[in-house]
């Protein structure tokens, strides 16, 4: 059914007669090959990703180490989960080939390895363990399905706009911190396709971190611990709440507890949701005498009032009266269970954990994994990310032979792709070209050095 060039005529997508109809909708919902071909045929960018994973040593600069963007594992996911790890490109051309011809559900970028990882098992056989991870973006994965104990509007992978601005909280922490407090500059955020987050961190002081060295970074953010059948698994001690976690605290976590979560999530609204929040709190007297003043009361004395808002009133004014030793830290402890960043802490310890590459699709919502900015998150729509579906039929539109080389340009694609171009891709690759440069006239003017002695 497919041409020659491996792409799909619009009008045989899917078995659909005529898809260059009027608009948008003309292609139906979705997530297959053919429509996964034209994807890769025509949008998927292949130039900007590629300059991104070269770090600048794709140049004719006499600084530049030729084998390092061919020593990176990409991990293809096939049609019925055919997995093909292992696989390496010496240029973009050489990538989007396979692509196109392989045309992967799922596309994974895993580290830098000392050596070619197509050619590994050659180095095998030499007998030295020579294969290893040497490079790799300290990476960050969180998912909102770590949240279903505090979320009430959705489950599992389920999202809407009440639950998603706690992704929204977890961009705001972690962008603020790896810039404030660890200095890093280039940092990517993707939205994963269904319910999450992924976070590149880029410059080459992260991606050079060993696995100590990045456990000891993701040890920092652990807030949250504890296992399931652990009921608080949020300890603040200590007289004062370390630096990071005040400020996170006062700037972003207690406002958005106050002024967001309490309402949309209803945390107080029935006996079962604020009996979760009463059962942090280490003074059983205090809890039950919280918990009797609510059962009796119902509504009546604070009908004018939202429960919610009136309750966390009640239960703030207890514990931080000065009455009940030991409690004033409580107050704080229940917001950061409800709204602190929950990591996956293995992806971000381990240099060699895979993670989806930005721009892929997602099969199972046909949503693309799309950057997102970081200053602007609050704006940021879960349920509005282009769909694989949505951008066919805006090729449709826009003429689909039409060979035009950026056609991206003229789908909602377009806003996401210049983005990663301008604010992510150009001043990362001005960074490592800079540092191309200091590194090579270093080791030239040390040469020179050690021939003067």
């Amino acid at each position: 059914m497919g041409r020659e060039d491996g792409l799909v005529d619009p009008m045989e997508i899917d078995g659909q007669q005529q898809l260059q109809v009027e608009g948008p909708t003309a292609v139906p919902e979705g997530f297959n090959a053919d429509y996964l071909r034209v994807y890769y045929g025509k949008l998927f960018p292949y130039g900007d990703f590629f300059k991104w994973l070269c770090y600048g040593n794709d140049g004719k600069h006499p600084g530049c180490d030729q084998s390092y963007v061919g020593r990176r594992e990409f991990s293809f996911t096939l049609e019925n989960d055919i997995y093909l790890r292992f696989q390496s490109f010496d240029s973009a051309a050489e990538l989007e080939s396979s692509i196109k011809e392989k045309c992967p559900f799922k596309i994974d970028i895993g580290p830098v390895y000392s050596v070619d990882p197509a050619k590994r098992h050659a180095y095998a056989q030499s007998g030295n363990n020579v294969f290893i991870p040497v490079e790799r973006e300290l990476i960050f994965d969180v998912d909102i399905s770590d949240y279903d104990d505090v979320r009430y509007c959705c489950s599992g992978a389920d999202v809407c706009l009440d639950c998603w601005p706690l992704m929204t909280i977890t961009i705001k922490i972690l962008d603020t911190s790896l810039r404030d407090d660890f200095g890093f500059n280039h940092i990517l955020w993707v939205y994963s396709g269904r319910r999450g987050v992924h976070c590149w961190v880029c410059d080459s002081r992260a991606r050079k971190l060993s696995n100590e060295q990045r456990s000891a970074i993701a040890d920092y953010f652990r807030v949250y611990k504890g296992g399931e059948n652990v009921v608080k698994k949020v300890s603040l001690a200590g007289p004062v709440l370390h630096p990071f976690l005040a400020r996170s605290y006062t700037d972003v976590l207690e406002n958005f507890f106050e002024d967001k979560l309490l309402l949309s999530q209803q945390l107080f609204a029935s006996e079962e949701r604020y009996q979760k929040i009463l059962d942090l709190i280490p003074d059983e007297n205090v809890a039950s005498e919280l918990h009797d003043k609510w059962q009796g009361n119902r509504r009546s004395s604070i009908s004018k009032e939202d429960v919610n808002a009136a309750r966390w009133k009640q239960l703030k004014l207890t514990l931080q009266s000065g009455k009940h030793k030991g409690l004033r830290r409580c107050v704080e402890e229940i917001v950061f269970s409800y709204t602190y960043p929950r990591l996956d802490m293995e992806v971000s310890k381990h240099m060699n954990h895979l993670l989806k590459a930005p721009f892929c699709i997602h099969p199972k919502t046909g949503r693309v994994c799309i950057p997102i900015d970081p200053s602007n998150c609050d704006d940021f729509d879960p349920t509005a990310v282009p769909t694989l579906s949505q951008l066919l039929g805006e090729l449709n539109v826009a003429g689909f032979q039409a060979d035009c080389e950026n056609i991206w340009e003229r789908t909602s694609l377009e806003k996401s792709i210049r983005f990663f171009r301008t604010s992510f891709l150009q001043p990362l690759l001005k960074a490592c070209k800079e540092e191309l440069e200091s590194a090579y006239n270093a080791k030239l003017q040390q040469s020179k050095n050690s021939l003067n002695w």
